[in-house]
């Protein structure tokens, strides 16, 4: 089920943001924030294109139908939601999370449907007849969230370890 990814609030993260900002470091901070980030685009980047590559496959049609209903793009709509938010406050550290404001009202929740993979809905639009169709494959958010946050988390650390290092 699709949630934010965090590498927030550790006792070092908290502890150099503070000692950044004592030691006068605006550009400092500025530097660590987009370290940050940048350790942060990898698993964006991965959850963009796995959203991107998720199937959908049709029983086929046994009747005729008209136009589809909408004429956005599903996997497009779904992959411009997944952003990426640094903060270097109170509670430093990078998220990785679908922005819900980002998506139309009628798909806020087909992020988590698609992630559990049974994907039901009306057939074009008729609210009468409704359909099945099984995402392939299951999981994309979870699986590519967990083969993402050990290499992102790894990155931090060594940004975090360059960074004390600069302050010595």
């Amino acid at each position: 089920m699709p949630s934010s990814v965090q590498i927030t609030g550790t006792g070092q993260l908290v502890g150099l943001s503070r000692r950044l900002r004592t030691a006068g470091g605006a550009r400092l901070q500025q530097n660590l924030a987009r370290r940050v980030r940048r350790a942060a685009e990898p698993l964006h980047k991965d959850l963009q294109s796995a959203v991107r590559s998720v199937q959908l496959p049709g029983s086929g049609r046994k009747v005729s139908g008209g136009p589809s209903p909408t004429t956005r793009p599903l996997r497009a709509t779904l992959a411009g939601g997944i952003r990426i938010s640094v903060r270097m406050g109170a509670q430093p550290g990078a998220r990785v999370w679908m922005d819900k404001g980002r998506l139309p009202p009628d798909l806020r929740n087909m992020p988590w449907v698609l992630d559990e993979g049974r994907v039901r809905h009306p057939v074009f639009g008729n609210r009468k007849r409704w359909t099945t169709q099984w995402a392939q494959p299951t999981g994309w958010w979870t699986r590519t969230v967990a083969a993402g946050t050990p290499r992102m988390r790894a990155e931090v650390e060594r940004i975090l370890g360059d960074v004390r290092r600069d302050l010595q």
